[in-house]
């Protein structure tokens, strides 16, 4: 089974194409530039490198969450079209998932933490199984990098992902040598990953709706939170 796997949800751009779970082509872009301007020529790109074109392509796996509001609505939006395009079924893959993938085989808990700014992280909490998938030991969620941090097991954790570089400092003071911190690739979200865990995820029965999935953020939009505080308008819903 062949697999698109796209991944918009932070700062970079991530796109990977697989076969039956092997990585044929992958591009990792971080060029500082709005998704919109790198990822659909970066996918005509992928797909002509691998000598595929869209009628190949058994099955969109895509990041819907936690991540940026902007990243993570260009990336189901243009897997939303695809899928729609060509007939083909989405896996929705957590960011998070993604991200604790990084270490392949690994016996400890991994914490994958994303810098979400105003002093918090989102954090998950995945251990990998057996058939070398993560799965969540806690729900992904939104919360001060201490209130994480006091509420792990103890026993020793890996920590991936830009909010774990950012708060190093604290995480290896409130967990009493007990962290590992990543560092280098290990921090990145590949699409890859995305890809692995969406192809095991669709043979687990576990697809969506290309029609009505959509990006699972963790907090509101800044528009939604200032539209919340306005007298009056507590209980009224913002469409944006």
């Amino acid at each position: 089974m062949r697999v698109l796997a796209i991944d918009c949800a932070t700062t970079t751009v991530g796109l990977a194409l697989l076969d039956e779970g092997e990585v044929r082509a992958e591009l990792f872009l971080d060029l500082a530039r709005h998704h919109a301007e790198v990822l659909l020529p970066a996918l005509d790109g992928l797909l002509a490198l691998a000598g595929r074109a869209p009628q190949d392509v058994d099955l969109l796996a895509c990041t819907v969450g936690p991540g940026s509001f902007t990243g993570l609505r260009m990336g189901v939006s243009t897997v939303k079209g695809l899928a729609l395009a060509w007939g083909t079924p989405v896996a929705a893959v957590s960011t998070l998932a993604a991200l604790s993938l990084n270490l392949g085989p690994c016996p400890n808990l991994i914490c994958p933490l994303l810098d979400a700014r105003r002093e918090q992280v989102y954090a998950g909490l995945y251990r990998i199984g057996p058939d070398g998938i993560p799965r969540a030991a806690q729900p992904d969620r939104i919360s001060a990098v201490a209130g994480v941090l006091g509420e792990l097991p103890d026993e020793p954790i890996v920590f991936l992902g830009d909010g774990a570089l950012r708060y190093a400092q604290l995480i290896r003071e409130m967990t009493h040598g007990r962290a590992i911190v990543g560092c280098g690739g290990h921090n990145r979200i590949m699409a890859s990953r995305v890809g692995i865990i969406g192809l095991a995820r669709y043979r687990e029965g576990d697809s969506v709706d290309a029609r009505t999935f959509a990006p699972r953020y963790l907090r509101l939009s800044e528009a939604e939170s200032t539209y919340g505080k306005r007298p009056g308008n507590a209980d009224k819903k913002l469409t944006l």
